[in-house]
């Protein structure tokens, strides 16, 4: 069974259940072993997918439950300034949590710091990268940040005890002491002759070092991988080599990175040894967040080249999972094998024993064939029901997982958020309904789209633009919609530096031109919300209704220029809240006894303006007539669409009142809860959809067939969820 505390991963176990206990040679929730898989050659895994699809989560949860159980790295391959990874539990007691990372060589030292206690001291890693990690003498700040990175290293491999801050602080001052020592000597001569001053310091930090430990198995390594300049044969310290070509970055760089990686995989596959074969210890588990970013990708470039070269003295069988945002690129990784979630569940009886070799094998001698790549798909919609089952049934709208999923598209993160707050609101003895989910607080207060948006798009000024962007059509119209709020930035163009972000989030592929600014559902209907629930009082100038009020007057100049500019103008027009206006305009063109337009246009219409949001809902007291004057909007489509409130429109005639009932239904039918398999007022108003079209095409002389035929074929696709056809005209 798996332990109380440690969050539960919906819909990821064919991967931590299967896979990764086939690595590494321990069950995932229970302190069991299992049979290791795969051989002396094993993959590195690569999870992939999109922001919120629960790569993090996956890496959490093996840190959890692989702590203290085996040697275990837990880092965060992100470049500098990007906020810290929430905090696990130490890999080792003592090490230091997920936290950003600079560079290859500083995901080395993390890696080291967690594994030294379990593996051993890395007498040839450790001094190479003491070599490579020096600072310029008249860099302070340098000095400190690499003094602290020396403290960690001396702290875990037991070479000095004490608190990391005092350690750095003493490590800098002995450096400090040692490099004016060297000044005054007279033999300084090659230790001086560098550009940066950075190897008078390389060689007192060795010096100090080897006051520790010894760096002769260290020197003698690395003289056998490196050839030393012309003329300078057995005069070169091969410690201080490395250090002055790693700083001469290039090609020398890239060398000596090579270099460390293979010191550490040697060094590793050293340790386990005849002894620990024997009693089956497992090997080290190192997990990656973020490796899409350059340090990441350095460090799972440098282990794939080597584990590709089989002349390789040593093989280990370390279990590397790394995350990645978005798709990898098939050019990027040409022989990667890729595999989905259900491909990793396990198979039965004999057949098992090959699933190794079918999951993975090496098929050729490219370093990307060392690679698995995973992609992590939405949870399906009993993983949703099971998330819901902390609740009571009996508070619980009986359709509410398939709602849940239908909104989030099975997004994880989302998922999750919405079914805490439906717990929440469970336990405080709310009932909940499909409709209420956007509505909810998190168990902490906050409302639950404000904490999505947050964290999924973590730029505040990027989102807060998007706020207000998202509710125009397309990017010529949101660039209009930027210019008229005079949206501040650096940018030139606002919409398009939004744009450009939602790229970089990898919410999307491109920079849409004609299409919707953002493209995923899900995040547009969390922007949408939110931009509704904090929408300023109607006279100001950003406000829900002057938004809307400005996009109809711009699609109203643009209507002579583009095909859809009418139906754009009636859409905002019902999102503010003025569905008179809206049905007025469509009964004039449905009545006009010479229709400049085709029945098609005014389908077209219809069945685009019913898709507005929804305006700010009705605030407690008003009772003023508009909606901007009443402080919100209250909804009453499903009584409208049902004639329940005839008497209010007795100015129309009857087809008037029919269009009137037909858009009301069509409106609430474009809602992500209205689906008629789990709501019974959304499978009444399909019928409604059907019975007013019929009505509507016996009233109009020349648009009979073309109607006749949306009354049979609207209801069926507002059913499937589809978008309603628009008919060919016959004689109009």
């Amino acid at each position: 069974m798996g332990k109380p505390q440690t969050p539960l991963l919906y819909g990821r176990d064919p991967l931590v259940g299967s896979l990764i206990p086939s690595l590494t040679g321990l069950a995932y929730d229970e302190r069991a072993r299992r049979k290791r898989e795969f051989g002396d050659d094993v993959p590195v895994v690569l999870l992939t997918g999109q922001h919120g699809l629960g790569r993090s989560a996956v890496l959490d949860g093996l840190a959890r439950n692989y702590h203290k159980r085996l040697p275990l790295a837990h880092v965060r391959a992100v470049v500098p300034g990007t906020p810290a990874a929430v905090p696990v539990a130490p890999a080792q007691d003592g090490d230091v949590p997920a936290a950003p990372a600079a560079d290859f060589v500083q995901v080395l030292e993390r890696i080291v710091c967690a594994l030294a206690p379990g593996t051993g001291l890395f007498p040839v890693l450790l001094p190479g990268l003491f070599a490579v990690s020096g600072w310029s003498l008249d860099d302070a700040d340098g000095r400190d940040a690499v003094c602290a990175r020396h403290a960690r290293l001396l702290i875990a491999c037991g070479l000095i005890t004490g608190g990391e801050r005092d350690v750095a602080r003493q490590w800098s001052e002995r450096v400090g002491a040692s490099v004016a020592e060297a000044k005054s000597a007279a033999d300084v001569g090659v230790e001086v002759a560098d550009d940066d001053g950075s190897l008078p310091v390389t060689a007192a930090i060795l010096r100090e070092l080897q006051s520790l430990r010894g760096l002769g198995p260290a020197r003698n390594w690395y003289g056998r991988r490196h050839t030393p300049p012309d003329g300078a044969t057995g005069k070169t310290d091969a410690l201080l080599e490395i250090g002055r070509r790693f700083h001469a970055g290039g090609d020398y760089r890239g060398a000596v990175e090579k270099t460390l990686m293979a010191a550490f995989l040697e060094e590793v596959a050293a340790a386990y040894g005849l002894v620990r074969h024997m009693n089956r210890e497992p090997w080290p588990l190192i997990l990656i967040d973020e490796a899409h970013a350059p340090a990441g990708q350095r460090f799972l470039n440098l282990l794939l080249k080597h584990r590709a070269n089989a002349q390789r003295p040593h093989r280990d069988r370390i279990t590397v999972v790394a995350t990645r945002l978005g798709d990898l690129p098939h050019e990027e990784a040409p022989q990667a094998v890729r595999r989905e979630l259900s491909d990793l569940l396990p198979a039965a009886g004999g057949a098992r024993r090959k699933q190794a070799a079918t999951i993975w094998q090496r098929t050729g001698h490219d370093p990307s064939a060392g690679l698995l790549v995973v992609p992590l798909t939405p949870l399906s919609r009993d993983d949703v029901l099971s998330m819901l089952d902390r609740a009571s049934v009996r508070l619980l709208h009986p359709h509410l997982a398939s709602a849940l999923h239908s909104l989030t598209g099975g997004h994880p993160a989302a998922s999750t958020v919405l079914c805490d707050a439906v717990v929440h609101a469970a336990r405080q003895n709310r009932a909940v309904a499909p409709k209420d989910l956007l509505d909810l607080p998190t168990p902490q207060g906050r409302p639950v789209t404000q904490v999505l948006l947050e964290d999924l798009l973590p730029d505040r000024r990027q989102r807060d633009r998007l706020l207000v962007l998202c509710l125009a059509r397309d990017n010529a119209t949101a660039e209009a919609l930027a210019e008229d709020l005079r949206l501040d930035g650096p940018e030139q163009l606002p919409a398009n530096a939004a744009a450009q972000y939602l790229v970089e989030r990898q919410w999307q592929q491109s920079v849409p031109v004609d299409a919707p600014l953002v493209e995923s559902k899900l995040l547009q209907s969390l922007l949408v919300h939110e931009a509704r629930r904090t929408s300023p009082p109607s006279d100001d100038p950003h406000s829900w209704y002057e938004i809307h009020r400005f996009l109809h007057v711009h699609h109203v100049q643009r209507s002579d220029t583009e095909d859809s500019g009418e139906a754009d103008a009636l859409r905002h027009s019902l999102a503010a809240g003025n569905a008179a206006q809206v049905v007025d305009m469509l009964a004039d063109e449905f009545g006009a006894e010479e229709a400049e337009q085709s029945v098609q246009h005014w389908l077209f219409c219809l069945r685009h303006c019913a898709t507005a949001p929804t305006p700010p809902v009705k605030r407690p007291g008003s009772d003023a007539n508009s909606p901007e004057d009443q402080g919100g909007w209250s909804d009453h489509r499903v009584e409208i669409a049902l004639g329940e409130h005839a008497a209010r429109y007795t100015h129309l005639d009857e087809a008037g009142r029919s269009i009137n009932r037909l858009l009301h239904a069509l409106w609430y039918l474009s809602e992500p809860y209205a689906d008629a398999a789990i709501d019974p007022d959304a499978e009444t108003l399909c019928q409604a959809v059907g019975d007013e079209l019929g009505f509507l095409c016996r009233r109009h002389p020349t648009w009979y067939a073309a109607l006749g035929r949306a009354a049979r074929d609207w209801p069926v696709a507002a059913r499937k969820r589809q978008v309603l056809p628009v008919p060919a005209s016959e004689g109009s």
